[in-house]
């Protein structure tokens, strides 16, 4: 079940923050800064586990870190000595995917944000270090904010750097709209530089985090995506194969959005003439049911077509849309393209709650909706 670095819901009982931070995650924290000599482990757990309950992850971590401040020296460079002196080993640096170490770390990042602002050299020289322990893109952006300029100096070394997870904290902590992160003022067409040399990385680790950022920026500056697009797809230095993945990746959101620039860069036309048949099972469904329809396209001209639809959701106040794949497919005269989804509507969704009320599915085609049906969605 998805949720944000703070989440606290689900089912009853469940709580991705007390999966994270509990009493032997902290422990296992607490015998990584035993080493430090005077560092008391079990005074750590017993002060800090009964602050956690009830809190969200980002919370858990700024109370660990008052815990661990409590028992560090004081002055940042020192404090730096210690965390790094505290850190475990490093991650494999032989895997090439996900391996994204354990979150009990990121609180070293948290210690190098809250006290080494003022000494940025050595708060990047810990987060380098920390960032192949767990990821740092939340930890380097308020350094972004604060020296921009010799934040983006250290990344232009890092973006060679020989460990991947140094190379992916270029691309991560410099995304215009991270995840759950805090914004940036630093503009945004300012890393294309840093892409520019990440974007055929050997390591899958890094050109997604490559597509995510290209992808938040589709919304800021959908020309410079574009373009940059172009540039790497003539420069050849991916293969086709990985090249085509990071490409559709990075332009996922502007296709579901049905931006013709988007759509054209990946060969599929807006203006293909299609025609649609949308059929529904049924016009009338109950919360926790199947939406079952099918859709039959043909085409007067042969092309490439990539097939979303859209549910419209009845709120309260005016509506809500939703894009999800259906298919894709290539179109020839005179031969239908027939796909079919069975969607069931969800009453317990964590992100998206229905209400009864008319509702529709809409089919488009590259980007242009070619139909529509509307159905009544009634309580459960």
């Amino acid at each position: 079940m998805a949720r944000g670095p703070d989440g606290q819901g689900g089912g009853a009982g469940f709580s991705l923050a007390d999966q994270l931070f509990n009493r032997a995650s902290l422990s296992d924290l607490a015998a990584d800064f035993a080493v430090l000599p005077g560092f008391d482990a079990g005074r750590f757990v017993d002060e800090t586990v009964p602050r956690l309950d009830g809190l969200g992850v980002h919370a858990r971590l700024e109370v660990m870190a008052d815990g661990l401040a409590a028992q560090l020296p004081s002055a940042f460079p020192e404090m730096a000595n210690s965390l790094e002196a505290a850190l475990p080993p490093p991650l494999d640096p032989a895997l090439r995917d996900d391996d994204f170490g354990r979150f009990i770390h990121a609180v070293h990042g948290v210690l190098a944000a809250r006290h080494g602002l003022d000494h940025p050299e050595r708060a990047l020289d810990l987060i380098h270090a920390a960032t192949q322990r767990f990821s740092m893109e939340y930890a380097i952006r308020p350094f972004l904010d604060r020296w921009p300029e010799e934040v983006l100096a250290r990344m232009a070394l890092w973006a060679d750097d020989p460990n991947y997870h140094v190379r992916r904290l270029v691309s991560e902590g410099t995304r215009p709209r991270l995840p759950w992160g805090a914004g940036i003022t630093l503009d945004p067409l300012r890393a294309l530089p840093l892409l520019d040399r990440l974007h055929a990385d050997p390591t899958r680790f890094v050109t997604r985090s490559v597509a995510n950022h290209l992808n938040d920026l589709s919304r800021l500056h959908p020309e410079a995506l574009l373009d940059r697009l172009d540039r790497w797809r003539a420069a050849g230095a991916q293969t086709p194969a990985e090249f085509d993945w990071m490409a559709r990746h990075a332009l996922r959101t502007a296709v579901k959005r049905g931006e013709p620039g988007a759509l054209g860069f990946l060969g599929y036309r807006a203006d293909l003439p299609v025609r649609a048949e949308l059929g529904l099972a049924s016009d009338r469904l109950r919360v926790g049911e199947e939406l079952s329809f099918t859709v039959t396209l043909e085409a007067e001209s042969a092309g490439a077509a990539l097939v979303d639809y859209r549910l419209r959701f009845h709120r309260p106040r005016g509506s809500a849309e939703k894009v999800f794949k259906l298919g894709a497919g290539d179109l020839t005269p005179g031969v239908p393209l027939h796909l079919g989804k069975r969607h069931r509507l969800k009453g317990n969704a964590t992100t998206f709650t229905l209400h009864p009320g008319p509702h529709a599915v809409i089919v488009q085609v590259n980007g242009r909706d070619v139909a529509e049906a509307g159905f009544e969605l009634l309580p459960a």
